[in-house]
């Protein structure tokens, strides 16, 4: 039977071991292992940072080591499409089977878009016919393939789309086109779903919302093993008014059991089929956008580690760097590395290195671990090296680390 109680210690586990964070396979790694982490994670955020890798490509690395990446190119963009992407936990790629359990969700585009999307039904209703038809007749396209000749606005960075690229991203979010891969330049290149999903998905019945609120809480349930409200809203980006009578109905029926966690107010759930380890080995270094760290409250409270992404924050203000990725060595959260791949110089730089907490005392041997996994990430990447920054407080004992293994 499922325990009512956990300790801190047993949460830590059950989170892990539901994320996969366990340990590698001791073997080459194939499209079925790949099939076994979309079955468990669900999806993998999707960010145009490209300053380590993109950020769906990392996941795949930190839980089961050097994997070829056409496995994941595969999944999501030749058949048998395992993968496919869409707004989920922000841009995703999402477990095929669970497009169903979104459309409720592309059918509210109306209500949930953004503004600007929204507007181009009312303000454009030409131009997105055209858009749907020139993908329909000619698709797949990108939106630099459709001809549209316009003025473009320069008042907000990063975002200055073309009208072609709001009615695609509209009909995107709407459901009516998809995606079926990114390109070299990573830009979406839009098609029709029935061209792009499976068929068993095309024909798939479209639950009611409240069903597909249901199957979205609970295949957040399984990726996170034990979770609050709070935590299970936020893996599908969902309300948590529509996550409690769902949570109330997986409970009723058995998939979800209350539990308390000790030293921990909020009521937790863990998944019926979660494991409890009785402890965790093997070491992974964890990318900003990685599910394991989606809910930073989550992260605080089982991991007692205080995490931010300060891409956005001016670089004289930040605490410790650019794209800080956390270092899991067992089940612990001992340091944070800020990192760069230097195509250019065929290096793997770490700008800087913290050591977390209680784990000061050992940081020599963190400091061999995380040099370990640097140097299999760095050599992934296909890179020839690791250097070592002089900014922060593990810095020193990680440069000695990588210098003795050769890599430096």
């Amino acid at each position: 039977m499922p325990p009512e109680t956990l300790s801190l210690p047993q949460a830590r586990r059950v989170a892990l071991a539901a994320q996969g964070l366990t340990g590698r396979p001791d073997r080459a790694v194939g499209m079925r292992d790949v099939q076994r982490l979309v079955d468990r994670l669900a999806l993998l955020q999707i960010d145009s940072v490209n300053v380590v890798a993109r950020a769906h490509r990392l996941p795949a690395f930190s839980r089961l080591g050097p994997y070829d990446d056409a496995l994941l190119a595969r999944a999501a963009g030749r058949s048998p499409r395992r993968l496919f992407e869409y707004w989920a936990h922000e841009a995703s790629l999402v477990d095929v089977t669970l497009q169903p359990a979104l459309r409720p969700r592309m059918a509210a585009a109306a209500e949930e878009a953004w503004g600007r999307i929204r507007s181009v039904q009312a303000e454009q209703p030409d131009l997105l016919d055209r858009v749907r038809a020139e993908v329909a007749d000619r698709g797949p396209l990108t939106a630099r393939q459709i001809q549209h000749e316009e003025e473009r606005s320069t008042a907000h960075w990063g975002w200055n789309w073309s009208s072609v690229k709001v009615c695609l991203e509209w009909l995107f979010w709407s459901g009516e086109i998809t995606a079926a891969r990114r390109n070299e330049q990573f830009e979406r290149v839009y098609d029709l779903p029935e061209r792009v999903l499976p068929p068993a998905v095309i024909a798939a019945p479209t639950p009611d919302p409240a069903d597909a609120v249901r199957t979205l809480v609970h295949r957040s349930a399984v990726a996170l093993g034990v979770a609050d409200e709070r935590s299970l809203a936020d893996y599908f980006r969902l309300k948590r008014a529509q996550v409690r009578p769902a949570v109330a109905d997986l409970v009723e029926a058995g998939e979800l059991v209350p539990v308390t966690v000790r030293g921990l107010r909020q009521p937790r759930w863990l998944h019926v089929g979660a494991r409890v380890p009785r402890r965790v080995e093997g070491r992974a270094l964890l990318s900003p956008f990685d599910s394991m760290v989606f809910e930073r409250g989550r992260l605080l409270d089982l991991f007692d580690f205080h995490y931010r992404i300060e891409i956005y924050v001016p670089e004289p203000q930040r605490r410790y760097g650019y794209y800080v990725y956390p270092f899991l060595l067992g089940e612990e959260l001992v340091a944070r590395v800020d990192l760069k791949a230097d195509r250019a110089a065929g290096v793997l730089l770490v700008r800087s290195a913290w050591v977390e907490g209680a784990a000061a005392a050992r940081g020599g041997e963190v400091a061999q671990a995380l040099g370990a996994e640097l140097a299999l990430l760095a050599d992934w990447l296909g890179l020839d090296g690791v250097v070592v920054g002089t900014r922060g407080d593990l810095a020193a004992e990680l440069a000695v680390a990588v210098a003795a293994s050769g890599l430096g």
